[in-house]
């Protein structure tokens, strides 16, 4: 009797670490291991995704790369632009935007002399290249202002070289981030204009995606609220997130200035509303209008097809 009671106690405790076994779920984050994804970091290194049973890998690389594995089931969530999940969505892949890291875009427009809309009539702007958030916001700038891309304004594609470009001359201005290029010059001494695109394109910035199925999953509510918690920690202590976090991107992997930069881009008057993560219906639907005037996306594209805010809990604010 001694024994059966043993062998059932023994059963017991195992199944009991059965049902505690966490469930490892891969998150792609874009190119390398970088400062610009501190609260994901954070989430994982404080336990916020152990504390909700899951055991998180991250896996990075460029989006266009990592997309596809998301799709083939290769990959769980990912974290990029929002286009990404939009194009991808009207091209029928079953992917949507499900959480804001940045309620604000950091794409602008910078330079080393005084810029305006009028200043930059016959002049030749620098771009990566004809694609992504930066493209799709001075385009939308442009239209705005009333300039015309070739006729009034020239953009140049330059790939990543906006800095080199900027302070040699070659181009009066260049697409860039506020909270990496502007930061970066500015630390070096330069003096840096810039000139703001969220009211032409006011689109959030990078954030968590995920395929239509896991959606409906328990497991993606806790992989975003414990995103969030990550999120609120970088906020409240960006100092302190940035010494939990740098051991994984490492020296070279961004500096306290870029994260101290990028908190403000993190909140808005929704998150105090809605939650950290949440996404603005107003704003994405102007952002998708101009995707659609811009010939990105066809007539008649609903923003709410591209983002959803079913998983964000508005208690972490």
């Amino acid at each position: 009797m001694k024994r059966f009671f043993a062998a059932l106690t023994l059963l017991g405790v195992l199944s009991a670490s059965a049902q505690a076994a966490p469930r490892t779920v891969t998150i792609g984050l874009g190119y390398v291991p970088n400062v610009q994804f501190t609260p994901f970091y954070v989430a994982d290194k404080l336990g916020y995704y152990a504390a909700e049973g899951v055991q998180v890998k991250f896996q990075h690389g460029y989006v266009s790369e990592l997309m596809p594995l998301l799709l083939q089931g290769k990959l769980d969530f990912v974290v990029g632009d929002p286009e990404d999940a939009i194009f991808a969505r009207n091209q029928g892949a079953p992917v949507r935007y499900v959480m804001a890291m940045y309620q604000k875009s950091p794409v602008t427009l910078f330079g080393l002399q005084p810029l305006s809309a009028a200043g930059l009539r016959g002049k030749t702007v620098g771009i990566p290249g004809p694609f992504g958030s930066s493209y799709h916001a001075v385009q939308a700038y442009l239209e705005q202002s009333g300039l015309k891309e070739g006729r009034d304004v020239r953009l140049a594609t330059i790939g990543f070289t906006q800095q080199e470009a900027v302070q040699s001359g070659r181009v009066s201005a260049a697409t860039g981030y506020l909270n990496n290029d502007v930061v970066t010059l500015r630390s070096s001494g330069k003096k840096v204009y810039t000139l703001n695109l969220f009211a032409a394109y006011p689109m959030v910035g990078v954030g968590l995606m995920t395929q239509d199925k896991t959606l409906k999953t328990d497991l993606a509510r806790k992989v975003v609220r414990a995103s969030q918690r990550g999120l609120k920690f970088t906020v409240t202590n960006p100092a302190q997130a940035f010494k939990v976090a740098q051991p994984v991107f490492g020296k070279g992997g961004g500096s306290l200035d870029i994260l101290k930069a990028s908190v403000p881009l993190m909140t808005s008057s929704l998150t105090t509303q809605r939650g950290l993560g949440a996404n603005d219906p107003a704003n994405w639907k102007k952002a998708v209008a101009a995707l659609v005037r811009q010939g990105k996306l066809p007539a008649g594209s609903q923003a709410e097809n591209f983002y959803t805010n079913s998983l964000i809990d508005p208690k972490l604010r």
